[in-house]
């Protein structure tokens, strides 16, 4: 009886258009936690559920006017506050593995190299540039494409070995001070210019290369590799997260985890 007054209820209609929000909210979910901005989410979240009961359910017109007002404003300054977040929400949606075919099609990229093979040129690389302080920022492509960050640089489609990395952040070289992208199994440019961060909780002691590196860090699903000039420790952004101090050992397997897929 239950199960029929049910059915008359709700639709399959209705059951795909609450999957369909359930889904949209979870992708706002994980985007916003992943940027340390969750508890604005909550709050915006809070904030509409109030207003849905008070103007909708107990039809409150004064103060579901006022907050609905509210609401209309809100959405142009989160827009606003938040266009990095919602870059790669919608980068991540556009490169989504259903749609990994497509990509290929438009966007051919390395040679069919094993995929991680890439790691341990990385890794020398960095401990060579790091007993030396040798300064670089290194930035490895993941699902989300960075053809708009790589085309700020120098176009170098090179096969990946630790001398041409250490060759291009040598203090000399005309592309230390930018960073260098792989992708594909490949070196595709250096001297790229990425997205600044403006998180206050990053240390004042840390430079440019390690704001960057939180940057594009949160505005995609790269990973992004630093070795201070100053000290030499090695350092890595992602997810939007900044992990400082890292030897050897621990990078490889930050690294192989992320091509694993089983980073957090």
């Amino acid at each position: 009886m239950f199960f029929s007054i049910l059915t008359q209820l709700i639709s399959v209609k209705d059951i795909i258009d609450i999957l369909l929000v359930a889904t949209l909210l979870y992708y706002i979910y994980r985007t916003m936690r992943d940027s340390g901005s969750l508890n604005i989410f909550v709050g915006v979240m809070a904030f509409v559920i109030t207003w849905v009961v008070l103007y909708k359910i107990f039809d409150m017109v004064l103060i579901g006017t006022i907050m609905d007002k509210f609401i209309d404003i809100g959405m142009l300054v989160l827009v606003i506050l938040f266009q990095d977040q919602i870059r790669r929400f919608l980068s991540e949606v556009g490169s989504h593995q259903g749609w990994s075919f497509i990509s290929q099609i438009f966007k051919p990229k390395g040679d069919g190299d094993e995929e991680g093979s890439w790691i341990m040129p990385v890794v020398y690389a960095c401990m060579s540039m790091s007993k030396s302080k040798t300064g670089a920022l290194i930035v490895i492509e993941q699902k989300v494409s960075l053809d708009d960050y790589e085309h700020t640089g120098d176009i170098i489609d090179a096969n990946i070995n630790s001398r041409l990395i250490e060759n291009i952040f040598f203090k000399n070289s005309p592309l230390h001070d930018g960073a260098m992208i792989i992708a594909g199994g490949k070196v595709m440019s250096a001297g790229c210019i990425l997205p600044v961060s403006h998180d206050l909780t990053v240390p004042r002691y840390l430079g440019l290369r390690h704001r960057s590196a939180l940057g594009i860090a949160e505005s995609t699903d790269a990973i992004a590799i630093i070795v201070s000039e100053e000290t030499g420790n090695i350092s890595y952004a992602y997810k939007g997260e900044l992990h400082l101090r890292l030897n050897s050992t621990e990078l490889e397997r930050v690294l192989s985890q992320i091509v694993d897929g089983s980073a957090t």
